[in-house]
Parts: C-alpha cells; structure tokens; sequence
C-alpha cells in the first residue's frame, strides 16, 4: 500500500468522523443495543472474583432490561397489549358497571363462566394482568421521557455543529464561484438564514444553521400528552361516580347515597365525603314530537326544567336539562336519559277508603311511548271480610291509542293524544316481605289470583282518564284519575378525569402531527478562497431522514444568497446544481 493510499484513507476515516458529530443528535430517540453476550465480563479467581463477576452480570442486564423497556418498541408493544385488553371490557359485562348482565351471562354460559372468572374478563380493568401492562406502560413511558427531555434541552442550548470537512458527502450539495469577499458571504449566509428562523452561527470558515426543533418537541408532547391520558384514565376510574334517578314531576333529588336509584363508584370514592352537595326538583318536562311525514313521532323539544340549588342552603335557580346539555353543579354533572309517562291511580277498598293514591312509573317499550308496568298495593288494603289483603295490577299504557278495534294496546304517537290504561287486576301475596330485592315495574304473581269477571275470564278493562274498574265482590275499585304526568331519569356523574384527558388528547394529536409534519435538518454554507483569489461557495444539508424538500429548500437558499454574491464568469468551472 503506497503512501497517497494511507493518506487517502486516513482522510476518508477522519471525513466520516466529522460527518458523524455534524449529524448528531437529530434525534433524541436512545440508541438501541444488542445483547453483548456476557455483561460480566471476564471471571477473576477467588470469592471476590465471582462477587465482582455476579455485580457486573446483574448491574449489565438491569440496564439492558431497562434500556428494552424504555425502548419506543417496547412502548407500542404495550400500548398494542393496552388496546387488546380493552376489548374484552367492552364486549364481555362487567361486574362494575352491570351486575346483573354479568349473572345473566354465568346463567347463560355455565362452563365458559368459570374460566372467564379465573382469566378476570368480569372485571377487566382491575385485572392483575390489565394493570401490569398499565403500570409497565406507565414506567416505560417516563424512563423513556426523561433523558430524551434533558438531551433535548442540553439541544436547545447548544449550537448547531460545524460544517463537515467535506460537505460533498452530504445529500444536498451545490457550489458556485463568487467575486465576492468571503466575509460578506458568510455575514449574508448568517443574515439569511436567520432571516428564514434558522438557528445559527460562524463556525470558523462556515456558517452552521439548523431548523425544525419542534419536531423532537412534538415527540416529546405526545409522550407526556400520553402519560396524562393515563394517569387521567386512572384518576377517573378511581375516583369516578355515577348513578341513575327517575323522578316524576313534582319530585325532587338530593344528592345522597340513599337517593339513587342505582349507584357505583371507583375504589377510591368516599361516598360519605365526595358527593356533590345539591338538590334539584323536575317542575315539568317538555316534549313536543313531529306531527307528520316520515319522521313522524320524532322528538322536537325535549327538555327538563327544573329548580336547583348548591349546597344545604343555597338560593334557587330555574334551568333546563336537554339531551347533551347537562346540569353541572360543584363537578358533578346531571343528565337527562329518558323519559316516560306515570299515569295517577286511585284505589279504594270494598267500603271506598282510599288506599292508594299516587303517579305510578311505567317503562316505555317502543319510540311511541307504549309503556308496560305494575302497580303495587302493599299495605292499607283489606278485603271485604275485613282481611288484610294485597293488590297487584299489570298495567298497559298507550298515550295514543287507535281506538277500540283497530289492534293492540300499540301507541300510535309519543304524545298524549288519547290516552288509555289497560289493567289486569289480581290479589294475595306481593312477595315483598320476604326481604328480597323485587323488580317495581314487574309483578310477581306466583302467589297472587286474578280477579274474575261475571264470565269467569280474568278481570281486564280498558281505562280512559277518569273512568274506574270495580274489583268483583265488593273488594274495591282502580279509578284512572284525570291528568298523566310525565317523569324523567337522570344520570349524575363525577369523572374528575375527563378534562385532563380531553387536553392530553389534544396535545398528542398535536405533539403527533408536529413530529410528523416537521422536518428537522441542517444547513452548512462554506466560503473560502480559492489559490486564484476567487471565494469558492458551497452549501449542504442534512435531514434526519431523507426527503424531497430538503433540496428544494436548499436550492431557494442557495439562489436567495447567490443573488447577493453572484457567480463569477468563469467558462472553465461552470456551476454545479444542486444534487440530492
């Protein structure tokens, strides 16, 4: 090997290494690392030796381990994992939200039950599995967030790197010939390219420029937008609320446990403590539907004015609750969910006390309003011998019937055009004394007879308002009383992290589109002159990853500034374009 040879390459070796620091740091991404093998290393004789050998073995692998966990793979490993586990919770019911659907479910599938209970399917985001690839998400997130945090800062500090020895080498390249002072070249460089918001300074016989940081802060954003969505996730689990409430006009709620209609909460909710202090009463409910066409029945209006107040003593105020416009008071939110009609009844014993006399809810069935449900007489009632008795109706309610013989007790509009309440009567035990939970809107008839009619046929009669069915034998009356009213369900809830996770999803959106949509790159302009006095100009970029706008900026670049130093006439040297 000659001489020239070895020098060619020691120039070569030293370019690279120059190439290498000016390309540096474009990314704040960790470099990955394979296994190197034995992290210990060689084994020294003797005790001391192996404690020596054991340290450096453990210590190399904690921090590969760590250095895999922390990797942007491993991350969207986990988040990939995060994303699969959700779906069971979603498909599968769960013990959090609907008990009963859950028993349902192990009614339903009595050997697939078993094992989902062993996997924890009924409770998914409590699992001990979903929480660990939470808590690993969680940690890879941050060990993964903070060096890259402080390498950028110490980035933001610094200056761009001087221009590479040979600037040939880079991807964007052009050159030209100038009559102009090599000075003023780098002093219109400099000028220009801080004129286009590049960062930058004279680097001994070049002017160093980079652009595009929000690039790595945008990463930076959407990893710690993430850690918030977590953490906020988490929070609103933990601390969460939400119950349901059906109230009948005239009604009213106060926020305490015993008010609920159904009710759960996060692990750490105190339910003694973290309620919401308020009150509120349903004055009416408002809902007018379409009249005519093909969205006939549709709803127009419907909305709940009510009357609330914060606190035990505080002024009332009258607003409306419409679909998607809750009612927030101190956190909590108050939504309306449904709506329906409670006919009032009136009953009366055989010697006509009345017994019972009060709105009764019934459950819609279809988006007419037919309704369905059961009204209950438990105590108060005696029978004509005087007997203490119990009375149970099922009840059908149209709020616009057809009209007797044109079909079923099918409601032929949501509004109350022509209200009907179809009852069948019957008589002896409720059930309700056997201390179990009951459905109020079925009626338990396994130890109840039906009334009879004159025929012998089940006592059944169709009510308009005001009109009253005579129980046979003297045993009392059911009168349809004037006037339905009209009841709404509410759903109040607390999730205290809804707002941090709605701006975390909107900071990862944006820190996602700005790492993807920003180019970071550098720019080198050299001006030295050349053995027959003339400056020789050479301009280079470097993106951190390949792209098509780099030359094209470059290429406006290099024409802004040769409008300032032109090139000098010269028919042997003819200028270079720019190559990418």
């Amino acid at each position: 090997m000659s001489k020239t040879e070895t020098t060619d390459e020691a120039t070569t070796a030293a370019d690279e290494q120059e190439l290498g620091e000016a390309g540096a740091q474009l990314s704040t991404a960790p470099q990955e690392r394979a296994v190197p093998g034995s992290f210990g290393g060689v084994m020294q004789p003797g005790a001391a030796g192996r404690i020596a050998w054991a340290w450096r073995e453990t210590t190399g692998w904690a921090r590969w381990f760590w250095r895999q966990l922390t990797s942007m793979r491993v991350a969207l490993i986990l988040l990939f994992l995060l994303s699969l586990g959700a779906i069971p919770g979603s498909l599968i019911p769960q013990t959090g939200v609907d008990e009963t659907k859950v028993d349902d479910f192990r009614r339903a599938h009595e050997t697939l039950a078993p094992i989902y209970d062993d996997l924890g399917l009924f409770n998914v985001y409590s699992s001990v599995w979903f929480s660990a690839i939470y808590i690993l998400l969680f940690i890879s997130l941050i060990g993964c967030i903070v060096p890259r945090t402080w390498q950028f800062v110490g980035q933001l500090r610094s200056r761009p790197p001087g221009a590479p020895g040979r600037l040939t080498r880079l991807p964007a390249y052009t050159t030209w010939r100038t009559e102009t002072d090599p000075e003023q070249v780098r002093e219109a460089a400099l000028a220009m390219l801080k004129q286009r918001r590049f960062r930058a300074h004279v680097a001994g016989d070049a002017v160093a420029a980079e652009k595009g940081y929000l690039r790595e802060a945008g990463n930076l954003i959407f990893h710690i937008a993430l850690i918030v969505m977590l953490v906020s996730f988490a929070t609103g689990q933990l601390f969460k609320s939400e119950g349901g409430k059906l109230i009948v006009e005239g009604g009213g709620f106060a926020n305490t446990l015993t008010q609920y209609d159904d009710f759960k909460s996060g692990s750490l909710f105190d339910r003694d403590h973290d309620l919401a202090p308020f009150s509120f009463k349903l004055d009416k409910f408002v809902g007018t539907y379409e009249r005519s066409g093909p969205q006939r029945g549709t709803p127009r209006t419907y909305e709940a004015h009510v009357t609330y107040a914060e606190g035990a003593d505080g002024a009332e105020k009258k607003t409306k609750i419409e679909v998607n416009r809750p009612l927030e008071v101190d956190g909590s939110k108050v939504y309306l969910i449904g709506h329906g009609y409670a006919p009032v009844v009136t009953v009366r014993d055989g010697k006509g006390r009345k017994v019972f006399s009060e709105p009764v809810p019934l459950l819609p069935m279809d988006s007419n309003v037919t309704s369905s449900g059961a009204i209950k007489v438990m105590d108060g009632y005696r029978d004509r011998d005087g007997k203490k008795d119990q009375l149970g109706f099922q009840a059908f309610f149209v709020p616009t019937f057809a009209g007797a013989g044109k079909g079923t007790m099918l409601s032929q509009y949501p509004g109350l055009d022509f209200p009907v309440l179809a009852l069948n009567a019957f008589h002896g035990s409720l059930g309700v004394n056997a201390g179990l939970p009951q459905n109020v809107y079925q009626l338990d008839k396994r130890k109840m007879k039906a009334f009879k009619d004159a025929q012998g046929a089940d006592l059944k009669q169709r009510l308009l308002p005001g009109e009253t069915m005579k129980l046979p034998g003297g045993a009392g009356s059911i009168t349809f009383e004037k006037g339905v009213k009209e009841w709404a369900t509410f759903q109040i809830s607390q999730q205290p992290g809804n707002m941090p996770a709605l701006v975390g999803a909107i900071a990862a959106i944006a820190g996602l589109a700005g790492s993807l949509f920003i180019q970071r790159r550098r720019v080198w302009v050299r001006a030295v002159r050349g053995k027959d006095g003339v400056t020789v100009v050479e301009m280079a970029g470097l993106g951190r990853s390949e792209s098509s706008k780099l030359p094209e900026e470059l290429a406006d670049l290099a024409a802004t500034l040769n409008s300032q130093a032109p090139t000098a006439p010269d028919p042997a040297e003819p200028v270079e374009g720019v190559r990418a």
